[in-house]
Parts: structure tokens; sequence; C-alpha cells
């Protein structure tokens, strides 16, 4: 005779404290979990979940809201749960105008993926010689039908959002450790120069024009 089957089901919600309430009913006997979504960082949320969470609406939702209040138009949210974990996985929130210097992952070597969940991206791979003098143009957009880049370690790379509200899921190996965790190019701008925000505004008009895109929508107030 078979056994009798097992009602198992999964429903979820995330409340608007940015709370996700998992609720998992296994013959009618209620197992309530909740997974917080907790700030780590003035740039970085993170979830606590035990076992699954998912990457929803809501949360991208509230990622995007958070980049846009950021003083450096961007914020990640991390799935996993501490710096030292072998695999990091993250929701990478960006608005026009968030310069990331670019950078490479030698030492320790990791590669890099990520994968567009909402806007579009512009990534810039740089030769290991020639630096600026030598780029290629890589355009993530739903309509043109390319949906991620992976980097392989040690490759100078930068990545901008190409319209408001752009986010992407990240991975690449841990763990996290802020001194060795990436290589700046050193024809590069570090943030807080007024330089770093004309020479994004002029490597993102190269680009779109590479792309034959519309100009870009923010203004570089530097003079």
């Amino acid at each position: 005779m078979a056994p009798n089957p097992v009602l198992h089901f999964v429903e979820f919600k995330r409340t608007i404290t940015g709370k996700i309430e998992d609720r998992e009913r296994i013959s009618g006997g209620p197992v309530m979990l909740k997974n917080d979504v907790v700030r780590v960082s003035p740039a970085a949320t993170r979830s606590t979940h035990v076992r699954w969470t998912v990457i929803d609406r809501p949360l991208v939702d509230q990622k995007i809201e958070d980049a846009r209040k950021n003083a450096r138009k961007r914020e990640i949210h991390n799935l996993h749960s501490s710096d030292q974990e072998a695999l990091h996985r993250m929701l990478n929130s960006i608005q026009p105008g968030s310069y990331i210097r670019p950078h490479r992952h030698l030492d320790p070597p990791k590669d890099e993926g990520f994968v567009l969940l909402k806007g579009s991206a512009g990534f810039v791979i740089f030769d290991a010689e020639q630096g600026l003098k030598k780029k290629e143009f890589i355009l993530l957009d739903f309509q043109r039908g390319t949906y991620g880049i992976d980097i392989r370690a040690g490759v100078w790379h930068t990545l901008f959002s190409l319209e408001p509200d752009t986010v992407l899921y990240e991975v690449k190996p841990g763990p996290f450790t802020p001194l060795t965790d990436k290589d700046f190019a050193p024809w590069s701008p570090r943030d807080s120069l007024p330089e770093a925000a004309t020479f994004l505004s002029e490597l993102e008009d190269e680009f779109r024009r590479y792309w034959k895109l519309a100009p870009r929508g923010w203004k570089n107030l530097q003079p």
C-alpha cells in the first residue's frame, strides 16, 4: 500500500520592515521561521536566513531605495552569512553616476560573475598592459539578450549603471578581507577625488558612443 502523500508547501511574504516571514507546514503542522534583513554597514544589508530565502521584488525594491538614498548611489545586500564564507552571493544595486573604481581580484585570485536582474549595466574590461588605451565594452541589457558576465581572476574591470534602479546578482569566492579584496588600477582616480566623476563621465560617454546609446542622463558637476 502506497504511503499517504505528505502535505508540504511553503508560503513567504516580506513585511514593510524588510523581514521575510516563511511559513512551512508539514502534514498540517506549522513551523515559523523569520528571516530578517539587517544592516551591517552604511553600504550594505544582509539576510539572516538559516535554511533558504528568496530574491523577490520587495527585496529588490528595498535595495533600489537604499541605493537612491546612499551618497555613493549604490548598495550591497549580502546573502552569505559572514565575510568568512567560501562563496559570496549578493545583490548590487547601482544608480547612474555611481563610480566603481577600476580594479581586479588578483591576490588571492578570484573569478567574479554578474547576472542582470533589473535595468541595464555597462562593463569595461581593461587590457593588462595598456590599461585605458585598450578597452572592451560589454553591455548587459534584456532587450539585447545579454544577461550576465563572467570575469576571470586578475582582469582589470569596472561597471556602471546605464539606467536608474539597476540591480545585479553578484557571486565571487570568499573570504572577504578589505586590505586584499581589490587591487585598484593605478591609472584610475580614488573614489574620494573630484576627478572620479570626470573619469566616470568620460568613460561612460565613450561606452555609449560605442553602443550607439542615448546620452547619459546624469550630470557631472565637476568643472
